[in-house]
């Protein structure tokens, strides 16, 4: 027998008591850190965004300021926003941060250089000294296709050139590019190593479920406090939290490549709002109809996104697994 649904709507995933969904992640993060990992405190990378600041936020409250070690790694191709954000957030909730710029290790490992190779090879008038660089999904959702990436560069004129990337090339420029999250990763735990506490993960449930972070990057951590909730509802923390407003109204960006990027653009094709309501229908077997009607979308529209959320998640399987034991 079918369990009684509540009628799609607009606001089905917002809480009514966002203080209860606040204190049950503090208290969750408490007795996984404290006392199962039997660890003392939490080790989070800052980004300046959402999610690592309402991670940040939570894990200040679980912990006290002074077991809490907020860590910013900048990059070159990072936007200084970030990082002054980040130490915004931390200023007010009074932790101690460390700053390591991972640069010269990237490369070494000659991450840009690979990255540029393959840029270079599909847009032979690129120039990584003067020009800034990204990747983008311009295609809609339809018909469950695949996603097909351009690179973009944009000249110190403004002016941009796109080219459709062959798979090869789109390889190897993530490939280069995942160097950044796996080091950032490595010093997170270096530095909770030493101080014998736990790493705090910040993705949100839908960079666990899509696929949307790297696999021993920033998909490895100890907690990921934040995974089972929407975009929104992480928003939603953010002001019960009294997050900064520079913070909560950023568009969130990916700040990998040298070009700004939304990840709307580079990896999600809708809007939050929009897609945390769809998956919301999706995973809880609405109609399209059902959606469609509240979102004033076609049933065709609710069809093929549903179908994408279904193949992302299946593509995101091997992300997800952990190491195969003979």
């Amino acid at each position: 027998m079918e369990t009684d649904k509540k009628p799609f709507s607009s606001d089905i995933l917002r809480h009514d008591n966002i203080e209860s969904v606040c204190n049950n992640l503090v208290l969750q993060l408490k007795e996984n850190v404290l006392l199962q990992l039997n660890r003392r405190g939490g080790v989070v990378g800052i980004s300046g965004g959402i999610d690592s600041s309402v991670t940040f936020a939570l894990s200040v409250i679980a912990f006290g300021a002074e077991n809490v070690l907020g860590i910013m790694m900048p990059e070159a191709d990072s936007n200084p926003q970030s990082e002054d954000l980040a130490r915004k957030l931390a200023e007010k909730l009074g932790v101690k941060t460390i700053t390591e710029n991972i640069t010269p290790v990237l490369e070494k490992l000659e991450c840009y250089k690979r990255r540029d190779e393959a840029i270079s090879n599909v847009l032979p008038e690129f120039n990584p000294l003067t020009d800034k660089a990204k990747i983008v999904l311009k295609q809609k959702i339809k018909n469950n296709i695949p996603p097909a990436f351009s690179v973009t560069i944009i000249k110190p004129d403004g002016t941009e050139i796109s080219k459709l990337l062959p798979v090869k090339d789109y390889l190897q420029i993530v490939a280069a590019s995942n160097f950044k999250q796996r080091c950032r990763m490595s010093m997170l735990y270096y530095h909770a190593e030493r101080l014998h506490y736990a790493v705090i993960g910040t993705p949100n449930k839908h960079e666990t479920e899509q696929g949307f972070f790297v696999k021993y990057g920033d998909g490895g951590a100890d907690v990921m406090p934040i995974g089972g909730l929407y975009k929104t509802q992480v928003y939603q923390l953010a002001e019960y939290l009294d997050i900064p407003q520079e913070i909560i109204d950023r568009v969130p960006t990916t700040d990998t490549y040298s070009a700004e990027q939304t990840q709307e653009e580079f990896f999600y094709q809708l809007p939050f709002k929009t897609m945390d309501l769809i998956w919301y229908g999706w995973e809880n077997k609405y109609t399209p109809a059902e959606v469609a009607k509240e979102l004033g979308k076609t049933e065709d529209d609710i069809e093929n996104i549903y179908k994408n959320f279904e193949r992302k998640r299946k593509t995101a399987d091997y992300q997800r697994r952990p190491p195969i034991f003979f």
